[in-house]
């Protein structure tokens, strides 16, 4: 049986207490991967939260929900490019939104050739698998801080 979602008010039901943990632990500029069902997250992550039954946006929103993305960095925020000149698959677009949505701003986004962003991936503090069968719906997010006196 698969770790159950967080049984708190308000917390996003993907937020499982394992990834919930894994958030809480990284610090200002630690980065998260939130990848595809194909990365190979075993191969290149130390830190591995497997959540097969969701897809990387949904993921992404919820870890976003709680996660301060840097205001410091740019970009804070990298997806996988689609390899030999596709465009970017929908999943992109569905990952700038959530950033939006989440951040109430534009965020720097940028995208990595495949063996750059392993590379970044295998640099990240966590790798969330998910179940997404999308191709390239691959995300690095690098957290940033909670503003003395905020709550959020």
């Amino acid at each position: 049986m698969g770790e159950e979602a967080a049984m708190l008010k308000g917390v996003h039901p993907a937020l499982t207490p394992r990834l919930l943990a894994t958030l809480a632990e990284m610090g200002h500029g630690d980065a998260i991967a939130v990848v595809d069902r194909n990365f190979p997250a075993y191969a290149y992550g130390k830190r591995i939260v497997d959540l097969p039954g969701l897809d990387s946006t949904t993921v992404a929103g919820a870890v976003l929900s709680v996660l301060p993305v840097d205001t410091s960095a740019e970009p804070a925020a990298f997806h996988m490019l689609p390899a030999d000149g596709q465009p970017e698959g929908i999943a992109c677009g569905d990952f700038r939104a959530r950033l939006r949505e989440a951040e109430s701003r534009e965020v720097a986004i940028t995208g990595l050739e495949r063996f750059d962003f392993y590379r970044q991936a295998a640099a990240a503090y966590c790798v969330v698998s998910t179940g997404d069968d999308r191709p390239y719906a691959c995300f690095l997010i690098v957290k940033g801080v909670v503003a003395a006196g905020s709550d959020t």
